[in-house]
């Protein structure tokens, strides 16, 4: 076959087959799913019904990156933001920001988390500021670490004011787990008291280094949701001995490597095989956009 009849090929199966039919219907998404509220499926491969968007800002937070669409949640999630949000600032702590949640009828995104598709996650970032962002600046925040990789401990963004945000989310009884750097979990460790057995919700991950990764139970209501399995009993600090080996091996083979790595445009994930139960949401959804 020759050049210029590959490339006729190729122009014939783009008209049987739009490039807009390969597209992510999730992303495509601009409203909500009117359906009983649900979330339907595994945290990482799911959709969401009923949907409410969390208001931009309220008592306490602000959203940031609104033009992403990913500020949308089970109700569960929408109140437990604004309830949080209400607790911390009992406690001094004022205009936190509110990450990535889910987009409007949830589902994967192109970029970025595999987690995020049933309206239960919430990314909260770590970052405090004394005043409200101002509009430019919640398009396009900076975020604040408060780790120290080659070090292997926190560094001097850390504050008693973290701590007392994970406390806070982790009694609360609708959290399941609440991701950080194990670095990060590593410093609560260190500081841990008898009394301190909200640890136990507290998992280590690669990453979230500037944000907590807040995630609730399935509602109980809920029948198509797919919960995690239960984290063991007990606070999880002798987990952080397997993490540490893995975060100097992960350091040392970046040291190693003989040039630096550049940075190469993201590809969109491939799309899961969704619950048949998704398959409502989306349906005939690239017409109507």
């Amino acid at each position: 076959m020759t050049r210029l009849s590959t490339i006729l090929l190729l122009l014939s199966l783009l008209s049987i087959y739009p490039l807009q039919a390969r597209t992510n219907p999730w992303e495509l998404a601009t409203s909500i799913y009117q359906g009983q509220v649900a979330a339907i499926g595994g945290y990482a491969n799911g959709c969401l019904s009923g949907a409410q968007p969390l208001p931009l800002t309220g008592d306490g937070y602000q959203v940031i990156r609104s033009q992403r669409q990913r500020f949308y949640g089970h109700p569960n999630l929408v109140n437990f933001v604004s309830h949080y949000s209400k607790q911390l600032t009992k406690q001094g702590i004022n205009n936190i920001l509110i990450g990535d949640m889910s987009m409007p009828r949830g589902g994967q995104f192109d970029f970025g988390h595999s987690s995020h598709q049933i309206g239960l996650d919430v990314d909260i970032w770590l970052k405090l500021t004394e005043a409200p962002l101002k509009p430019q600046e919640l398009q396009n925040p900076r975020h604040l670490s408060v780790v120290d990789i080659d070090k292997l401990t926190v560094n001097q963004a850390w504050s008693k004011q973290h701590k007392t945000m994970l406390k806070v989310a982790a009694e609360n009884n609708q959290v399941a787990r609440i991701f950080v750097n194990p670095i990060i979990k590593q410093q609560l460790c260190n500081e841990r008291s008898d009394k301190d057995t909200w640890l136990q919700k507290i998992r280590p991950w690669w990453g979230h280094t500037s944000h907590m990764h807040v995630r609730l139970h399935c509602p109980e209501t809920d029948s198509l949701c797919k919960a995690q399995q239960p984290i063991k009993s007990g606070h999880g600090c002798e987990e952080l001995t397997w993490w540490t080996q893995q975060l100097k091996r992960a350091a040392a083979s970046q040291q190693q490597a003989k040039q630096p790595k550049t940075a190469a445009a993201p590809k969109p994930k491939p799309l899961k095989q969704k619950p048949l139960s998704c398959e409502p949401l989306v349906k005939n959804l690239q017409a109507k956009q």
